[in-house]
């Protein structure tokens, strides 16, 4: 039995067989043998169903200073903003509008949000759409934080891992960071309750066979309800920002594996995905995706928050992108709901 058949029957593999099932990531059959596995499960649990999740982006302020981040600390040469409680209500209230049941607050790690802060926009945007799910991606706090934040209301969190790989982990991030303190902050959320999100970057600096499979091995482990991956993409104020970017190609690979390892799992199209291709957001729902993640931050913001260089949708009103989206999904034989888009358990 191939690594790809065991992956299949099993949901599970061991890091041996991982490095081996990512070794036959060119091997046209396999990839087609998981592909259409993956779009099986996909159809099981969530039929032709794409779920929208509106995208706040509303700090680039951030204490950290990861080495492929376009808004690490040392950047020198960011514009930086902030968005008020009013305006992060502003773009709610539009992205209802347009059909969004889940909106999610981006941001760097930025201390002058404190936990007073944070908790009075969770219970203002709860407030004002009791019927709408709230993901939060800010970052790595205490465990009284996050319980604060899902007591206010917050629903989900996102907290890519980036990689389950300490020496790989110790090449992307500041000695002040660490894979372990990630983990703990992944544990904490599943134990309060969250809808927790983990994810990495395909084709990341010093990534290997080896490390994906760690991190396919930790996705097992963890049994996140959400994971977002997308090809590294470098920027141009950061120590990688020479490297390569990576493979779309890998990138579908592992979205496929990844819906097959947890078959109910929220998988995103990301935009970094639709950023090295043209068509990778449609691409990415053919190999088992099933949430994309159009910007519902101001106009006059998007440029800012650059992660990377190159970002798509920064000068597209909301409609319009989502007027776009409809279409591209539509073009596939999918459809985007109006539905919070829970994640199945």
């Amino acid at each position: 039995m191939t690594p790809a058949e065991k992956l299949i029957e099993k949901h599970r593999l061991t890091k041996e067989e991982y490095i081996a099932l990512i070794g036959m990531a060119e091997d046209k059959d396999t990839r087609d043998l998981l592909r259409t596995e993956a779009v099986r499960l996909r159809q099981k649990y969530y039929g032709n169903k794409v779920f929208t999740r509106g995208l706040i982006e509303f700090t680039n302020y951030c204490k950290n200073n990861c080495y492929y981040c376009g808004i690490r600390r040392d950047n020198r040469n960011v514009s930086r903003y902030r968005l008020t409680k009013e305006e992060i209500l502003t773009c709610c209230r539009e992205g209802y509008r347009l059909g969004f049941r889940t909106f999610v607050l981006q941001g760097g790690e930025d201390p002058y949000f404190t936990d007073e802060r944070t908790v009075e926009i969770i219970r203002a945007v709860k407030e004002a759409h009791s019927d709408c799910a709230l993901t939060l991606s800010i970052g790595e706090k205490s465990y009284e934080s996050y319980r604060r934040y899902r007591e206010a209301g917050a629903d989900r969190y996102l907290l890519r891992h980036e990689t389950a790989n300490e020496a790989h982990y110790g090449m992307l991030h500041p000695t002040s960071m660490s894979l372990a303190a990630r983990k703990k902050c992944l544990y904490d959320l599943k134990a309060l309750g969250y809808q927790v999100g983990a994810g990495f970057m395909v084709g990341s600096p010093g990534q290997t066979a080896e490390t994906l499979a760690d991190d396919l091995v930790f996705l097992g482990e963890l049994q996140p309800q959400m994971v977002g991956i997308g090809p590294f993409l470098p920027h141009h104020e950061t120590r990688f920002a020479d490297k390569e970017a990576g493979s779309v190609e890998l990138t579908l690979f592992l979205l496929s594996v990844i819906r097959i390892l947890l078959p109910t799992v929220l998988l995103p199209a990301t935009t970094a995905l639709g950023t090295a291709d043209p068509k990778g957001r449609e691409r990415g729902i053919l190999a088992g995706a099933n949430v994309v993640m159009p910007n519902l931050s101001p106009l006059r913001n998007r440029k800012q928050y650059e992660l990377y260089d190159n970002k798509i949708c920064t000068g597209d009103e909301a409609a319009e992108c989502c007027m776009c989206l409809a279409g591209r999904m539509k073009s596939v034989g999918y459809r985007l709901v109006e539905e919070r888009g829970d994640a199945l358990f």
